[in-house]
């Protein structure tokens, strides 16, 4: 049971932030010295990926420790959680308080998960025609209701334009600040428990100017393109209409749009500090275990996708950082390891940290220790529009059932996945074997659907869509406020 002797947990999550995109990952550009310092401290998991990469069930593998194949989530569609302990209970179960602040994207905006409280940032979405979101409540309590999107940005764009309100009603700020708070405010009789989530460097690109002019003078690298990916008759089709379905920027535009995003990210890397500096100054960082990760990734022109859901590197793979006093003779200090983890070990590996035991229903292993997996599985959608992955310690195997189609990468030569090796007859046992793991993996339907005599057949190709006119204009927001009526 948690008393003065036990370890804080502190988890820290940011939405669509790619593994690569770290000072200490060697990335040439982007400045996130706070997290440099944390992997400094501790150990950053150099594979690491998101077991189904858009917000929804990633993060409700984050706070149950199952994966999305048991879950039942495989995209955005909102569901209830599973009716199992979730990792805040688990922590409270044990005597800890536990409070959230940020980003949840749960089904019901108001479900604690488990959680003493939460204070919520919900992007603007108005739940039943009832404002439920705080950040929101907080921007009306100040004169501001409804202007977080009066600067014409909008979700799930690569459009930009520096915030337009000023510094302290940013999105970011209100997240740490209303962190600190909790801190302070805490029991401290007991140990606490408390998960950070941040809603950038997803869209919105509205960074802070101040954050646009440190990257002014840099020169983001260019997005790079794969042998199986350029667009002609040997495309995959899935992967043709997937460039086609999503809004890209103009290529002379991507330069500053990279710039923008990577404002975003140095941007909570700063407020990062001033939670840090509330631990220290509350006597309480010593006594500290902190994790840093992501949801999933954004591929930000890489391959000519943006945004995530693909199995590729920098949508499925995600930065994850340990560190901590209490957990130090377990991490050492400036280490990298390889193995492969995913959100599922967050839950086990944090419960592990503060001595708690780990529930029956957790399939994720503990990171702290030797355990290691062979392989590591992902997925993301249903039917047609799946795509899936299976990864050892050396090579992927992406599959898309939709025409029975493969991608398969050295990780070790080729890190940025340019050469599809799936044809190549001296790697075939390598993909039978990764094959034969992705079929073990399948849930029932999917076996049933796309596998033949054993061996994966997919379904019919059909035709990639040309680009047509999006009349729905996905991600657009405007004042609501006051909420729109129940529709």
């Amino acid at each position: 049971m948690g008393n003065a002797t036990s370890p804080h947990i502190v988890l820290i999550t940011v939405d669509q932030w790619p593994g690569s995109l770290l000072g200490c990952a060697g990335h040439p550009v982007i400045m996130t010295p706070t997290i440099n310092q944390l992997a400094g401290s501790g150990v950053r998991f150099a594979n690491a990926y998101s077991e189904c990469p858009v917000c929804v069930p990633a993060r409700r593998t984050l706070l149950t420790g199952l994966t999305p194949a048991t879950h039942g989530c495989l995209d955005n569609g909102h569901k209830p959680l599973p009716p199992v302990t979730t990792l805040a209970q688990a922590f409270r179960d044990a005597g800890y308080q536990a409070y959230a602040v940020g980003k949840m994207h749960l089904m019901n905006q108001r479900d604690r998960a488990g959680f003493d409280d939460v204070w919520v940032d919900e992007e603007g979405r108005a739940g039943e025609g009832i404002m439920q979101d705080d950040y929101e409540l907080f921007l009306g309590d100040h004169g501001l209701a409804g202007q977080r999107f009066a600067g014409g940005m909008n979700n799930n764009q690569y459009c930009w334009r520096p915030w337009h309100l000023p510094e302290r009603f940013h999105v970011t700020n209100w997240a740490a600040s209303r962190m600190c708070r909790m801190i302070k405010r805490r029991d401290r009789t007991r140990p606490g428990f408390w998960y950070l989530s941040f809603s950038h460097p997803h869209p919105p690109l509205a960074p802070l100017q101040a954050y646009l002019d440190m990257y002014r003078d840099k020169t983001p690298p260019e997005p790079y393109i794969g042998d199986w990916a350029r667009l002609d008759e040997n495309t995959p089709v899935r992967v043709a209409e997937r460039i086609y379905q999503k809004a890209a920027p103009m290529d002379h535009e991507i330069p500053d749009v990279l710039r923008a995003f990577y404002a975003l990210c140095t941007h909570i890397d700063h407020q990062l500090r001033t939670v840090i500096g509330t631990l220290r100054e509350e006597g309480l960082l010593e006594k500290t275990v902190i994790l840093f990760a992501a949801d999933h990734g954004d591929m930000l022109g890489n391959h000519r996708y943006w945004a995530k859901d693909m199995m590729n590197e920098d949508s499925a793979r995600i930065p994850m950082v340990l560190c901590g006093r209490p957990i130090h003779d377990r991490t050492g200090d400036h280490q990298i390891d390889t193995r492969l983890v995913g959100l599922a070990d967050v839950m086990p590996t944090l419960l592990h940290a503060a001595g708690i035991p780990i529930p029956e229903h957790c399939q994720g292993q503990s990171m702290l220790g030797d355990a290691a997996r062979q392989y590591i599985f992902c997925q993301w959608g249903y039917g047609a529009k799946a795509n899936l992955m299976v990864r050892d310690s050396r090579h992927k195997l992406i599959y898309f059932p939709r025409a029975n189609q493969r991608l398969l990468f050295d990780m070790e030569q080729d890190p940025r996945e340019l050469h599809n090796l799936a044809g190549k007859a001296e790697l075939a046992e390598v993909r039978r074997r990764l094959e034969g793991r992705l079929i073990q993996s399948l849930a029932p339907d999917q076996h049933q659907a796309w596998v033949t005599d054993g061996q994966l057949t997919g379904l019919p190709e059909g035709e990639a869509p040309a680009p047509g006119p999006t009349f729905g204009l996905e991600g657009q927001r405007g004042t609501h406020w006051p909420p729109p009526a129940p529709r």
